[in-house]
């Protein structure tokens, strides 16, 4: 493949757009690989699509690899399977819907696992049909509310699932880790720093969760890691270790103090060490229960009020609670006239049971702890109100916020520190939720049905091309690595001429030994800004067909090192089809 600047569709641009948020947004609009076409949605220039095409033919070399086979559904379905399993109902506004001119009812598909399930059932009927290891390449759709940094968060998106049925638990597992040793494979050719780290199930379901994060500052989704062990886990799928159950019986009775102006805990705090309450006057946040009224809508429900009871040191992150209790929704409570017996600023959980409100307390709150809370009531606070006597939890939710430092879930001797990253992909050991859902069935060697169990495994494929941009650029642009890179070798004419000509020559050398070249062969544009549309492109290799080109050399330059070196031009395109070779790079 030989493209030539003179003739490509493209546009770069000198100036960082407006509404480009990230690095990868910004890089990728004034290179001319992507243009906004809508909130959420993109169009795919040459460059960028030669780009995306890379980054696909990676993932399906790999899926080969492990034999899953391709299959091609539609992006337009009907409601009724998603109505069969549920996910109508839980997306809830997550998903575009539409109705045809009959008036029947549609999705634009954010995930396909009803209609792989579908198929699966309709044509296979055996237990020698198993296992099956099916993938497809689709564009999805998921009604963002606030679509942003570019491609990382966008309402269209290209994305590679595949789904695996097994007819036993353990080859569930093993259909598992051969997707998972293949995902490495494919990250480890994107170039991508990566880290693999326990996750939530969502409105997938399942048991097994994992997702892999390329690591970066910008991440929406932050993970913790153990400084002793191996554990990394995103902040959602954390797990506290509980507090140690006590005897309720052996504290002090619960005793109520006047506390006025005390709605926060940092005030309250230091009034019972001023007043020694209880004694003390070591007081501090963690000893104190912070109660959290929020609103939970169940899909098609009615919404409800829940409190949420938190050691004081700690808030409630919306995230991990939102993903505590999907596919409901959540919001912070503001209908505070329709509960007057909650007092803001002064809940304490005795009184909860009584109201009909349900209390979830974070798995530190141990039967038999005692805790500095709320008294209901103005300017009044309790202290000694214990788990298991003036108070029952209805149980326990992970909704607390996961700090730095804090002990490590896992060994119990490290420390947790906190980083950020990109989902690039995720895998899950779905089990048999939809094969229940649609009684999908293979006869076994005595003619008994037996339900297969599934995995679902997904690499979102246009946010790749981002999570690459925003690891592998400097100040001048895009630093491609070579085995996704839209072309192998970017040949520039510096001057016009035999300079042009050859650069054309060279290019179509290049060409013949199986390599993606671009040739900028444009008239009446200086050296200057070719070189500066070069480092922003960001293809791998560059060759300088300047001065020297009458005495028989050019000059190549290595994009991500600066590296330079003249090279004869009857040596150059073996050296670069040898370098590109050792890249890993396949031919065209």
């Amino acid at each position: 493949m030989l493209l030539r600047m003179s003739t490509l569709f493209l546009r770069t641009l000198r100036e960082d757009p407006a509404d480009a948020e990230v690095a990868s947004h910004r890089l990728l609009l004034r290179a001319g690989y992507i243009r906004r076409a809508a909130p959420g949605g993109f169009t795919w220039l040459p460059l960028g699509k030669l780009m995306l095409d890379r980054v696909t033919e990676v993932v399906r070399a790999e899926m080969a690899a492990v034999g899953a086979q391709e299959v091609q559904f539609p992006a337009l379905l009907p409601r009724e399977p998603y109505e069969t399993s549920g996910r109508w109902a839980e997306y809830g506004d997550g998903i575009f819907t539409l109705a045809d001119r009959r008036g029947a009812e549609f999705l634009l598909a954010p995930t396909h696992e009803e209609m792989f399930a579908l198929l699966v059932r309709d044509l296979f009927s055996s237990y020698r049909d198993y296992p099956v290891l099916l993938y497809q390449v689709q564009t999805k759709f998921r009604d963002e509310a606030r679509p942003r940094a570019g491609l990382l968060r966008g309402r269209e998106f290209l994305m590679k699932d595949a789904y695996s049925f097994d007819l036993s638990d353990a080859g569930l597992e093993a259909s598992y880790a051969r997707l998972r040793s293949a995902y490495q494979r494919v990250f480890d050719r994107f170039g991508l720093d990566y880290r693999i780290v326990r996750a939530s199930s969502g409105l997938m379901g399942g048991s097994a969760s994992e997702e892999f994060l390329a690591t970066t500052e910008i991440g929406e989704d932050t993970y913790v890691a153990c400084d002793a062990c191996d554990y990394a886990a995103n902040t959602e799928a954390v797990v506290t270790p509980p507090g140690v159950a006590t005897d309720p019986a052996a504290r002090p009775a619960a005793t109520t103090h006047d506390t006025p102006d005390t709605p926060t805990i940092e005030s309250l705090v230091a009034l019972a060490n001023a007043r020694r309450l209880g004694g003390r006057s070591d007081w501090s946040a963690g000893d104190t229960l912070k109660n959290v009224v929020v609103t939970v809508t169940p899909p098609g429900g009615k919404a409800a009020p829940l409190v949420i009871g938190v050691p004081g040191d700690r808030e409630v992150d919306l995230k991990r609670l939102a993903a505590a209790v999907e596919p409901a929704t959540v919001a912070l409570f503001d209908d505070w006239a329709a509960e007057p017996s909650l007092v803001r600023g002064y809940i304490g959980p005795q009184v909860l049971a009584g109201l009909g409100i349900r209390y979830l307390v974070d798995p530190r709150v141990a039967v038999g702890t005692a805790w500095l809370t709320g008294a209901n009531a103005p300017g009044r606070h309790a202290i000694d109100v214990t788990h298991g006597r003036d108070f029952v939890a209805d149980g326990t939710i992970e909704a607390a916020s996961v700090h730095v430092g804090d002990p490590c879930p896992a060994c119990g001797a490290g420390s947790l520190t906190m980083r950020r990253g990109i989902e690039i992909g995720h895998i899950f050991q779905l089990g048999r939720r939809f094969t229940d859902a649609f009684q999908v069935d293979a006869l076994d060697a005595a003619g008994r049905p037996v339900r297969p169990t599934m995995g679902s495994y997904g690499i979102g494929i246009s946010r790749a091309v981002a999570a690459i941009a925003e690891q592998h650029h400097d100040a001048r642009g895009l630093v491609w690595p070579a085995a996704v890179a839209p072309c192998d070798v970017h040949v520039v004419a510096a001057g016009k001429g035999e300079q042009v000509a050859g650069a054309l020559d060279l290019g179509a050398q290049l060409e013949r030994l199986g390599l993606r070249v671009l040739v900028d062969d444009r008239a009446g544009v200086s050296a200057g800004v070719k070189f500066t549309d070069a480092e922003l492109i960001g293809v791998p290799t560059v060759v300088v067909v300047g001065r020297r080109f009458a005495e028989g050399f050019v000059e190549v330059r290595d994009r991500a090192s600066g590296a330079r070196a003249d090279l004869t031009v009857a040596e150059v395109a073996d050296a670069i089809a040898t370098r590109t070779r050792v890249s890993g790079v396949p031919s065209a």
